[in-house]
This record gives C-alpha cells, sequence and structure tokens, in this order.
C-alpha cells in the first residue's frame, strides 16, 4: 500500500457559531472561523510564485504550491527518512547499468479528465530534460545529461542515460509529471496534473486559488480549498496568524510576533554569498579570502537570526550524503582581511571598483539586517560595495544562466536547499563550471565532481566530504554563512507538522482540521 493511503485524514465539520447569551451575564466564545469558509485553507507567503511552470518546481517560489499538490513525480522522498516511496509510478529497478524500469500507476487521471500512462511520464520527463525550455529542474537535477525515454505499454517506462547512474530514481523523483498533450514550446503558467488540487483562480498579484481534485486517485484531503496570499513583511504575515486571518504564514522570524503560534523546524536551507570571480577585483583570490575573513557568521546567528541557525562552512547541512563534519568555519578576522585588500592594492587590483551586493526582498527574515550588516564588514575591509535589493524575478537573474552580460562584478546572496538528501545535486548546480547557478570553476574540479557522482555508499560520501574541503581551497566562490531553521505560523485550527522540506514543497494534502477548542464561558 502506497504510504499516502496509510496516512489517515481526519475531517471535521468545523462550524459552530458565535454565539451571544445575554441571559444570566454569560458570553460563549466565537468558533474563531466568523466570515470566512472554514474548508479553505488561507495561506501567507513572502512572495507571489513567479510562475507555477512543474518544471520550475525546484525554485522554492514555484515548488512550494505546486508540488504534491497541482502536479506529482513518479516517486517521492520522505522528507524525514530520505527513503523514496512510491507515488505515480508502483515500483522501479535497474534492469542494466544504465537502463531504469519505472512500473507506473493504474487508474489515474489528470485533473482534466485524461487518464495518465507512460507515455505521458516519458513526455514529462523528455520536456523537462531534454528540451529547449530551459527549465530548473534540467540545470539542478540532470546537468547536461540526456535521457532515452520509452513507453512499450501504458504501465511500463524504460528510462536510459548515457552513462551509468545509480541515483537515477532521485533525480526523477524531482520530475513533475505532466499530460502529454502540454507545450514543448514555451513554459506553461498554470499547468495541470494529477495532485489533489487543481488551479481554480490566479488573481495576479492578489490571491491564487486551489481547488479539490475531486477525481483525485489517493486519498481526498481534508480541506476543499487553499488560498494563497503573499505579503513581504515577516510581521505583516505573523499578524495575519495572530488576528486570524490566515492559517498558515511562511518565513517568519522570531521577532515578528507570532508568538506561541509559530513552529520552529529544521529546514534544509543554507545562506551564502555567491562572488561572481570572474569580475575584477573579484577574480583575485585574496579579495575572496578577504570578504571570507569579514563575514561574521557567528554575530550574524546571533544577532540578527537570533539562534535559528548554525554557522556554516559548507553549503549542505547535515543529514545530507556527502556533508563533510570536519570542516571548522572561516575564522572571523578583520585584520587578516584588510591586509589582503591591502597586498591586492598594491598589486595593483583594483579593489575600489565598486561591486554590487545583491539581495532578495523576503528571502528570509531580516535578509536587509543581513545585507546591510554584510555590506559594513566589507566597507571597514577597504572595500567598495554597494546594496540593490531586487524582487524574485530580477534577482534570478544573476542567480541562473545565462547571466546578464556585463553585470560587473556582485556578490550574490543565494539560499540553497538540497532538497535530494545527495551532494550531487548541490556539486553539479552551484561548483561545476557551467552548472546553472556557478559563476566559476575549473575543468580540473569538475573531473573530481564527476568522479565522485559515479560512487555509491561510503565511497560516494567520502569523495564529496573531500571535495567540500577542497573548494575553498581551490575555487573558493562561495562566503557560507548560515545553515538555516525557519518559523512556521499556524493557525490553532490546523493540524500540521512542519518537516525539513516545508520551506520548498508544502504538501496541502497533510494539512487537517484540528479538535475544535471546547467553548469557554466567561461569567460576568
Amino acid at each position: 500500500m502506497h504510504p499516502r493511503t496509510m496516512r489517515q485524514r481526519q475531517t471535521m465539520a468545523v462550524a459552530l457559531a458565535g454565539i451571544t447569551v445575554v441571559a444570566s451575564g454569560c458570553t460563549v466564545a466565537n468558533s474563531h472561523h466568523g466570515g470566512y469558509d472554514a474548508n479553505t485553507l488561507r495561506i501567507v507567503l513572502q512572495q507571489e510564485p513567479p510562475t507555477l511552470e512543474p518544471c520550475e518546481s525546484s525554485l522554492t517560489s514555484t515548488g512550494i504550491v505546486v508540488r504534491s499538490n497541482i502536479t506529482e513525480p513518479l516517486i517521492e522522498r520522505d522528507p524525514n527518512t530520505g527513503d523514496l516511496q512510491p507515488l505515480l509510478a508502483t515500483e522501479w529497478r535497474q534492469a542494466s547499468p544504465d537502463q531504469w524500469v519505472f512500473t507506473i500507476r493504474d487508474g489515474v487521471t489528470f485533473s482534466n479528465g485524461a487518464p495518465f500512462t507512460a507515455e505521458d511520464a516519458a513526455f514529462s520527463i523528455d520536456r523537462a530534460v531534454n528540451s529547449d525550455l530551459q527549465c530548473n529542474v534540467d540545470g539542478y537535477v540532470f546537468g547536461d545529461e540526456k535521457l532515452k525515454l520509452s513507453a512499450p505499454d501504458a504501465n511500463t517506462l524504460q528510462v536510459s542515460t548515457e552513462e551509468p547512474d545509480p541515483i537515477l530514481p532521485l533525480r526523477i523523483s524531482f520530475v513533475e509529471i505532466v499530460p502529454r498533450t502540454t507545450s514543448t514550446k514555451e513554459k506553461v503558467r498554470e499547468p495541470i496534473g494529477t495532485g489533489p488540487y487543481a488551479i481554480e483562480n490566479w488573481n495576479f498579484g492578489q490571491n491564487l486559488v486551489l481547488k479539490r481534485n475531486d477525481t483525485y486517485w489517493g486519498p481526498k484531503p481534508a480541506f476543499t480549498r487553499a488560498e494563497y496570499q503573499w505579503r513581504s513583511e515577516g510581521s505583516v504575515r505573523a499578524a495575519m496568524i495572530t488576528n486570524d486571518e490566515a492559517d498558515i504564514a511562511i518565513g517568519l522570524g522570531p521577532e515578528d510576533g507570532a508568538g506561541n503560534l509559530g513552529v520552529p523546524f529544521q529546514n534544509n536551507e543554507t545562506t551564502a554569498l555567491r562572488m561572481q570571480a570572474t569580475e575584477a577585483p573579484l577574480n583575485d583570490m585574496r579579495v575572496r579570502q578577504a570578504i571570507n575573513y569579514a563575514v561574521n557568521r557567528d554575530g550574524i546567528v546571533k544577532a540578527l537570526f537570533r539562534g535559528l541557525g548554525q554557522p556554516a562552512s559548507q553549503l549542505i547541512p547535515s543529514g545530507v550524503v556527502g556533508y563533510n563534519g570536519t570542516l571548522a568555519l572561516w575564522p572571523h578576522d578583520p585584520a587578516k582581511a584588510k591586509q589582503l585588500i591591502d597586498e591586492a592594492r598594491a598589486d595593483g587590483v583594483p579593489v575600489d571598483r565598486q561591486i554590487r551586493l545583491i539581495g532578495r526582498t523576503a528571502q528570509f527574515p531580516n535578509i536587509s539586517e543581513t545585507i546591510e550588516v554584510l555590506q559594513s564588514e566589507f566597507a571597514d575591509i577597504g572595500l567598495n560595495v554597494k546594496i540593490e535589493m531586487m524582487d524574485t524575478s530580477n534577482q534570478l537573474q544573476f542567480q541562473l544562466r545565462p547571466f546578464p552580460s556585463n553585470p560587473g562584478p556582485y556578490l550574490l546572496m543565494i539560499m540553497h536547499g538540497n532538497q535530494a538528501g545527495d551532494a550531487a545535486f548541490t556539486m553539479d548546480q552551484y561548483m561545476l563550471s557551467d552548472g546553472p547557478q556557478s559563476a566559476y570553476g575549473t575543468t580540473e574540479f569538475d573531473k573530481k565532481i564527476r568522479a565522485a557522482e559515479a560512487l555509491t555508499g561510503q565511497q560516494r560520501q567520502d569523495a564529496f566530504a573531500k571535495l567540500f574541503a577542497e573548494e575553498p581551497q581551490d575555487i573558493m566562490q562561495f562566503a557560507y554563512i548560515a545553515h538555516m531553521r525557519g518559523i512556521l505560523g499556524k493557525s490553532p485550527r490546523v493540524s500540521y507538522t512542519p518537516n525539513s522540506a516545508t520551506g520548498d514543497e508544502m504538501r496541502l494534502s497533510e494539512m487537517t482540521p484540528a479538535a475544535a477548542p471546547a467553548d469557554r464561558t466567561n461569567t460576568q
């Protein structure tokens, strides 16, 4: 039995009306949902999704709405254990070193009524990986690899790789399935999927409403609708929870005021500065070293993140294959940083050239304050740094290839979540010299990454751990800052336990109405 069918979903009718009893001077408290539909989940995000295109679902702002809500993959990864579990595929096996075979689930339809078959699965993977759409999931998960796909019958999918791939099923878990009638010429804004919800209405700039998919093959979700709104200020999102204007709010900080309605949880995000090391003065190793010495990681975590984080020495947190538990933090040494800048200046490096420090609005709590602290630290060591805060669509131009032409030197705040639990996804994306979110590298380091990816078991773990130790010595594209923890605002009327994937993939079907609180009577 599929794990989702084993999850018990207790749907409750929460329909108490507010009652005021004048006689005897007694007041009965209301039921906390007057004026709105108790069957609608109200969710407030930091930002409006730039798109709901399924092949962009590895972008946090898209995946948090799309993944496992509107569309589904063949396989899903349990965020707590890391185990792969069947979903639209019931089983899979490695038929040969370079071929995997997936058995497709019977009786599944898309929300438009079309039947789902192996042909749709082959189409979806081909569209995401082999097309010219430049899907984020392609670069993030598959790199340059091209797959051969075939569907010999309605229930069998064959996937062949150019080289043996020991983690292909894990990669496939990132591909959301769409009907084979979906465009391959352009990305879609409002997709059709097999998930428990479908799009009802998207009022651009205002709200996004999903409705329950009554033809869904699995257990029906408890709530019939979900309405997403977005507010960039964390204090506003927290107030919507405390004022009973929203049921779920993401990306809160400890100072935002959610109180006991704020639920801390361990997410898998790591913050870092990516240095555009092809541009002077950032093309000088001493300048990049100085930037690392200037960053006060402990101070940022304590003062700005209020302890909701851990200073980072690498781009993945513990629990991900390849994490190196022996790496020490880069020391905070402003005097050493200033010395390196002075040495570079003496050698003719244009250290006075203006460097852009780019952050994304509402990227994480206190992002603006963090950027300001970093600018001050860099100014103190003699660098000329200018802050530029951008919305998601503009910031992504600098984060994803192809980068803008002639952008000049810039430092980019990134927040990377390795949802897959394997360092290959981080290395391919951020550390290959031509990775979709990498701005610098070497052919020698690329070869080491590819060699590690061919390994399995402990050898794979050891090889990736060694690369994370070597990257700051050989490349130094990043100044790592912190492994983050999150705060989820949650209404008392909703039962939901956030996990490490919540920031990237928030499954509405795991949310149920909480037991209605007992009426409280105040005696005058």
